[in-house]
């Protein structure tokens, strides 16, 4: 299992998002709302699998991705699982309007009913990737076991990667400074935060071939480091994103 299958019209990747539009996404962070910079953050990652699989001036579905908001129930908000070429028609991605509470197990057992439809149509294809964004502790059911469950799924590719974006300021013990230069969180990091422990028991580990494309965008994230991103600032949001769609691309 090296994550190394490279997405293609032939083998796309599948990415699941799944967006915690809880009401404290109504909070600012630099001034702004975080549930825009985090729309702002996504729209820049699909921009980015727009032009990975531009070609000329054509566009071919190197990506298909599906678009989960949750609160106390879970909204798919492109109607299923979509090509990048499909989405890009959009223009814009739909808004996300937030509620009220934050189940996260229901939003993961949504995505765990995506995984069983697709897999067996795609076991050449790069390993599917579900990217979670989240700013507070779940109020519904402890999603773990779920986690556990899709992250023991997988094609010929590897296992279903798991990242977690967990917006808040006190996860870690030392503020993070400059985010290109920061190296990650791994098992032996020191976090402070309940919610923060839970997330990296649910994280995968960053596949090296994910970690050399961070590294071309100026990222120095360390082997080992898990997909676990503190994002206590914009720009961690957009890395974070940003490591959602850095498979690697023929």
């Amino acid at each position: 299992m090296k994550y190394t299958v490279q997405a293609s019209q032939r083998t796309p990747a599948l990415i699941i998002y799944l967006i915690d539009i809880s009401a404290s996404m109504n909070l600012l962070m630099e001034g702004r709302r975080r549930i825009d910079i985090v729309h702002d953050a996504l729209s820049l990652a699909v921009r980015q699998m727009v032009f990975r699989s531009t070609k000329g001036n054509r566009l071919t579905p190197r990506y298909r991705i599906a678009l989960l908001a949750y609160s106390d129930e879970v909204y798919d908000m492109l109607g299923g699982v979509k090509g990048i070429d499909e989405v890009a028609l959009l223009g814009k991605l739909p808004d996300l309007t937030p509620k009220r509470f934050s189940d996260s197990a229901k939003a993961f057992a949504q995505a765990e009913k995506i995984l069983k439809a697709e897999l067996p149509d795609m076991q050449d294809c790069p390993a599917p990737l579900i990217c979670h964004m989240t700013d507070g502790v779940t109020t519904g059911e402890d999603p773990e076991p779920i986690v556990k469950r899709i992250m023991a799924m997988g094609v010929e590719d590897g296992n279903v990667l798991v990242e977690n974006i967990f917006i808040s300021d006190h996860v870690l013990e030392e503020p993070i400074h400059e985010p290109r230069r920061w190296r990650g969180i791994n098992g032996e990091t020191m976090l402070k935060e309940g919610a923060g422990l839970k997330l990296r028991e649910m994280s995968s580990v960053l596949p090296e071939s994910y970690r050399e494309m961070l590294a071309e965008a100026d990222y120095q994230l360390a082997p080992g480091a898990l997909m676990l991103l503190p994002g206590n600032c914009a720009e961690l949001v957009s890395i974070g994103f940003q490591m959602s769609a850095a498979t690697p691309v023929r």
